[in-house]
């Protein structure tokens, strides 16, 4: 009989917008996972959390486990894997209409490919596909590279 533990803050739970990393270990290998909150297709923003369950679905039918997906494209077996989560938000709060939505969702898309291609700098492998760099809000930017190199290093 095998025990897992789980903790982590209530925050985790506030729907918005949010950057979100991955670290994922396997024997010998590991890959970074970097997504965020936000929908492109709606006005949803949803918790860290509810994404956390969305991308560790194991069903081969499942359309939200791109995590899942792309850690079996990269030979690794998801359920003898070791994840750590790091998210950070909200940055935003979600909206009520998608109008309002999309400025925010293309805010937090390019900071997304920021740090995706921050990761990369350092020399890790990152997993997934991430939108086009652009221009970015640097200023915020600054504060997500200061917490993800913190956790890039523990």
């Amino acid at each position: 009989m095998n025990i897992h533990k789980i903790k982590f803050s209530g925050k985790i739970l506030e729907r918005g917008f949010w950057l979100y990393l991955w670290q994922v270990k396997s024997k010998n290998k590991v890959a970074w996972y970097i997504g965020r909150t936000g929908d492109s297709s709606s006005p949803n923003a949803a918790s860290p959390f509810s994404r956390l369950s969305q991308h560790l679905d194991l069903r081969e039918n499942s359309k939200s486990n791109t995590l899942v997906k792309n850690l079996r494209i990269q030979g690794f077996n998801p359920s003898e894997c070791e994840f750590h989560l790091c998210s950070i938000g909200p940055l935003f709060p979600e909206q009520n209409t998608f109008e309002e939505h999309k400025p925010f969702r293309d805010i937090v898309g390019l900071l997304e490919a920021e740090l995706a291609y921050y990761v990369r700098s350092t020399g890790n492998v990152v997993i997934g596909t991430h939108p086009k760099r652009g221009n970015y809000d640097n200023n915020l930017f600054s504060e997500i590279k200061e917490i993800v190199a913190k956790f890039i290093n523990s």
